[in-house]
């Protein structure tokens, strides 16, 4: 799709963002923002300047402030954090232009530039009220969500998971006693389910939850067939149609507690035999004023599969 009207600005930033190499084919980029750590008026206007008018109209209309701030840091993660990886120079975050799929999925929409090829970059958003991640790729598209881990839940789990979760998913936390554990294990499942809707790009209503199972491999089975609460796996797997024998290979997964307060689930698209992940690197930010990177550290814990 071409642009007629190419912002000049494009490849000239007026804010300081530090550059970043586009990640490796084998690579998941994560950053984060916590909307409670960003406390200046300044930052805030800045945030405003670089929203598109359609975008910034959005969000002054929203009720609320911290609505409004969460859904501001939104917005200018995403553009903040698509600016900083080099192509020719870097990016002016103003000038980046979206579009959606037919299902809503957002994409970037790169101009049309005499001997410049676009990245083939993959981003998704997702966020809580304390908490914004946004996830990059290339050549592999990408969904991520994240959930506070002590997320209150209104309804009584089991009724809940059986509006939306295979009959499988039902099974696996209907055999854990300890009402704790089974909250837990019910927001993991529902951050990796979301995950692999938002990667696929189709949206709940194009792939509604009960028509896959999530499961850690090994442990659906164990919980299912032995109620055997031992059962340990590493591997993450989605399956089909309610049919656990016909497992998806082509979609990876990661599972990891961030910033120790949140379950973030990352889901990308498997190239090669293998739908074992490839590395993940994090920075935890304030656009325009300071990155950490963070993985490796206490802020990202991966988990190992489903209980």
């Amino acid at each position: 799709m071409k642009l007629h009207c190419l912002d000049r600005t494009l490849f000239r930033s007026s804010h300081s963002l530090n550059s970043i190499q586009i990640p490796a084919p084998t690579e998941t980029h994560l950053w984060y923002v916590k909307p409670s750590e960003v406390k200046s008026e300044s930052l805030v206007k800045q945030y405003l300047d670089i929203l598109s008018p359609c975008e910034r109209e959005n969000v002054l209309r929203l009720q609320g402030e911290e609505l409004r701030k969460s859904a501001l840091l939104a917005r200018a993660l995403v553009r903040t954090t698509i600016a900083r990886y080099q192509m020719n120079s870097q990016v002016d975050p103003r000038s980046l232009k979206f579009r959606k799929n037919m299902h809503g999925k957002p994409e970037v929409c790169w101009p049309s530039i005499d001997d410049w090829d676009p990245p083939p970059l993959h981003f998704n958003l997702s966020h809580t009220s304390s908490l914004i991640a946004c996830g990059v790729t290339i050549n592999s598209q990408i969904g991520i969500d994240v959930e506070e881990k002590h997320r209150s839940i209104k309804h009584n789990i089991l009724s809940f998971a059986r509006r939306y979760f295979s009959k499988y998913e039902v099974q696996f936390l209907g055999a854990i006693s300890d009402p704790q554990v089974q909250q837990r294990e019910f927001i993991k499942l529902w951050t990796l389910k979301e995950a692999y809707v938002k990667a696929l790009g189709k949206g709940f209503s194009g792939a509604p939850f009960k028509t896959f199972t999530i499961r850690a491999r090994g442990v659906m089975e164990g919980y299912v067939n032995a109620k055997d609460s031992s059962t340990k796996a590493s591997e993450i797997v989605v399956d089909s149609f309610d049919d656990p024998t016909d497992v998806i290979s082509s979609w990876q997964f990661l599972l990891l507690e961030l910033a120790g307060s949140h379950y973030a689930a990352i889901c990308t698209e498997a190239h090669g035999k293998t739908n074992v992940p490839g590395k993940l690197m994090v920075w935890k930010t304030i656009p325009f004023l300071e990155d950490e990177f963070v993985s490796g550290t206490d802020a990202v814990k991966m988990i190992c599969g489903l209980q």
